[in-house]
């Protein structure tokens, strides 16, 4: 069966591995890959990494998360414009591990594509997504939380939430579809796009690998 090359995003999260001098080393991995392979791949990682990171690689870098603030008396927050500057092209909002109030949530989306800055939404569950769905993203992540971080994957656990969410999302909005969550083999990848996504969100199988770039490898269909 054809199908389109997927996109994989991989979130750096803030491991110790992927943080700093790690962080611009994984993500060289991760642009070899992808020039080797001809997969689109593109990294999400924290804000102070993401100047030395885009620097450094040629492949899209995303912010882990953006505030819907405009520039002004916001101490701690991460702009938009700041993350633009930095080298990001794109950000990752909404994640299980930051998660945004829904009004907030719009304005985040708002705020990022006026800046032209790709936006991924995540979503527990399909109905949020479609929620999600009505801002507009660019693209939506269904990550199950309690299969976050585990070894079993959304595509073996609960496949329903994959065709759900292609129903709700893709075909109701139009709107690309990733899905992530306990995702490490290629095989996990596959039945992803085989139900109907259009790529998947990875971290620990990739962030915590002792071999990151030969874990990646092995993750592409």
């Amino acid at each position: 069966m054809h199908r389109a090359k997927p996109i994989i995003i991989i979130n750096f999260k803030t491991y110790p591995n992927s943080i700093g001098e790690n962080a611009v080393r994984l993500a060289k991995f991760c642009e070899k890959v992808a020039f080797e392979t001809g997969i689109d791949i593109r990294v999400a990682v924290s804000a102070p990494d993401i100047y030395p990171v885009s620097k450094a690689v040629s492949i899209p870098v995303y912010a882990e998360h953006v505030d819907p603030y405009p520039p002004g008396r916001h101490t701690g927050s991460v702009l938009p414009e700041e993350v633009k500057s930095a080298g990001a092209t794109g950000t990752l909002l909404n994640h299980s591990e930051h998660q945004i109030p829904m009004e907030q949530l719009e304005d985040s989306i708002t705020r990022a594509s006026k800046l032209s800055l790709v936006t991924v939404v995540c979503a527990d569950i399909p109905s949020k997504a479609e929620e999600i769905a009505k801002m507009k993203p660019d693209f939506i992540a269904v990550e199950p939380p309690e299969l976050i971080g585990g070894e079993v994957s959304v595509s073996k656990a609960e496949p329903e939430i994959i065709t759900k969410s292609v129903d709700l999302v893709k075909k109701k909005h139009n709107i690309k579809l990733l899905v992530g969550a306990g995702i490490k083999t290629r095989e996990d990848v596959v039945k992803a796009l085989d139900l109907g996504a259009d790529g998947v969100l990875i971290a620990s199988g990739v962030d915590l690998a002792q071999d990151p770039e030969k874990a990646l490898r092995e993750l592409l269909p």
